[in-house]
Parts: structure tokens; C-alpha cells; sequence
């Protein structure tokens, strides 16, 4: 582990526990990150259900695997140095798997892990017909995940989605009882009001992340709101994505209405930035500085 990763996954703790709202978009390749970073976010997100619909195009109802979820974080890894939390889905398995799991993401250069209650197959927490799996089952892959990791500053994000299935009070509760267990960070997901967004942080002594998603059952509060509220994160987790496809419906139907597309900066980036958004310079540099004979 170098003095980098460490202080990265410091850092992530440190803005975690400052309560103040920090956007986090999600990331569902590695282009999307390196945008994100160049965006000037500080933090990034790998989307479980971005993966699944962008690498597959499936929908999300557990189609991905540990594999797939580890080769995008070391691409993500390889390509920008943000601070970067990793969607575990349900953890890939039982509490044994889980810390298989934690291993295999954190050497892939994860800097945080979500885990969720969910039953397999787990679907998107915006979805109906979502069950969760036995308070203890949950409790068991958490503190199997504390105890994979090997940097204590790696953090383990706990998931319920139980809000859904048995009401606000019985997710409020199980997010306290994860909370015990060793995560640091809790998601009570698909709350389904203002009224709910409003009264996560009290009754929980961890810091939460509020996971917003467009056209979702959660509505939608300002950051600011949200910050004051102390939500550590406020999570965009396919905001990315959704505005992707959004532009490529566009440019491609200009194409097919058209029979041509032209260099129009309202429709597609322009070639040459999209060779700095990829770092064309820096291998042309390299080109260069290694040109046989240099």
C-alpha cells in the first residue's frame, strides 16, 4: 500500500465525516471518472447498475459479477486518483465471500465498499419486488468485511434497503445495528419522502450518504439542504450515465435526420478535446522522449 492510497483513503474519511454534503457523481467506465475528475469532483463512484447497463446493456438485477466490478476499478484506478467508492452490490456470496470480495476491490484500488442487505439476485433499490436478507446475515458480512480490509481507513459503507420491504422505522433501525457492527458509513436507501430525507440524520449516529437517483422514489433536496442537514454524501450514482445516453440519442438522430453531423460543439465534443480528455499528449510526449535512438 502506498503513502498515496493511504493518505487518498484518509482524505475520503475525513470528508465523510465532515457532514457537509459532498457530491459524489458515479463513474461507470473509465472515461466517465477521468470527466468527473476533470470536472473538478472530488470524490468518484462506481455504479453497480452504470457498469450493468453500460458494459452489458441489461438492467440491474445482479447480471455483473466480482470480476467484472474489480476489472472497472482498476481501470477507473489507472486512470484518475480521486478518492473512489465502489458499489459490492450484496457482496457476491455469504459473509466468506464478502471478504473475498474486500480483498479483491481494495488491491483493485477501491477506496470504499457499499454493501447492501438485499437478497440475491439483488435488483436496482429503485425497483419494486425487493426483499432483504436476515438482520443477521448482514451483521455477518459486515464484520467479515472489517476484519478482509487492510487499511483501517478503507471504508465499509452499509446498505439497507429495507425501507422499502418493512417501512422507514425498521430501515432507521437496521442501519443503527450495522452501524454497530463496524460500518462507517450508512445508506438508507429509496426513502420515500421529504419528510424521511429530513429525518435519517438524527436518529443515526454515523454519517449517511443520500443516494439521489433521477427519477427515482427519492425526491430530490438542494446539496446546500442536504449539507445542513449532515449528509456526509449526497450520491448522483448514474447522473453521468443518464446524460450520456441523453447525448447520444441527440447527435445520433441529427445523423439520421440529417444524413451528416458536422463539428457542432452543442452535439459532440470536439476532437481534439476529447484526445486530452483520454491524455493523448502525455503518450505523445512519451512517443518522444523513449523515440529509439533519444
Amino acid at each position: 500500500m502506498t503513502d498515496t492510497t493511504t493518505a487518498r483513503r484518509a482524505r475520503l474519511r475525513q470528508l465523510v465525516e465532515a457532514r457537509q454534503g459532498l457530491l459524489m457523481p458515479g463513474a461507470f467506465n473509465a472515461l466517465s471518472a477521468r470527466v468527473i475528475a476533470d470536472m473538478g469532483f472530488e470524490t468518484v463512484y462506481l455504479s453497480g447498475a452504470g457498469l450493468t447497463n453500460m458494459q452489458l446493456g441489461m438492467p440491474d438485477l445482479a447480471f455483473i459479477g466480482l470480476q467484472d466490478v474489480a476489472q472497472a476499478t482498476a481501470q477507473i484506478r489507472g486512470t484518475v486518483d480521486l478518492p473512489m467508492l465502489v458499489d459490492g452490490d450484496t457482496g457476491f456470496g455469504n459473509a466468506v465471500n464478502v471478504s473475498h470480495t474486500v480483498r479483491t476491490l481494495e488491491r483493485a484500488g477501491a477506496d470504499a465498499i457499499q454493501l447492501e442487505d438485499q437478497v440475491f439476485p439483488k435488483r436496482c433499490g429503485h425497483f419494486n419486488g425487493k426483499d432483504v436478507a436476515p438482520l443477521g446475515e448482514m451483521i455477518g458480512k459486515i464484520k467479515a468485511a472489517v476484519d478482509a480490509r487492510t487499511d483501517p481507513n478503507f471504508l465499509i459503507v452499509a446498505r439497507t434497503d429495507a425501507r422499502s420491504v418493512h417501512g422507514f422505522d425498521a430501515a432507521v433501525e437496521r442501519a443503527a445495528r450495522m452501524a454497530e457492527a463496524g460500518a462507517v458509513l450508512l445508506v438508507v436507501e429509496a426513502t420515500e419522502s421529504v419528510g424521511e430525507v429530513r429525518k435519517l440524520p438524527a436518529p443515526l449516529p454515523l454519517p449517511q450518504v443520500m443516494n439521489i437517483v433521477i427519477g427515482g422514489k427519492t425526491p430530490q433536496l438542494p446539496q446546500s439542504e442536504l449539507a445542513e442537514l449532515g449528509f456526509g454524501l449526497v450520491l448522483y450514482a448514474n447522473t453521468a450515465l443518464q446524460g450520456a445516453v441523453l447525448g447520444m440519442q441527440r447527435a445520433l438522430g441529427e445523423l439520421q435526420a440529417k444524413g451528416i453531423l458536422r463539428e457542432d460543439p452543442s452535439l459532440v465534443i470536439p476532437f481534439m478535446e476529447r484526445q486530452r480528455l483520454v491524455d493523448k499528449p502525455r503518450f505523445d510526449a512519451m512517443e518522444k522522449q523513449y523515440a529509439q535512438g533519444d
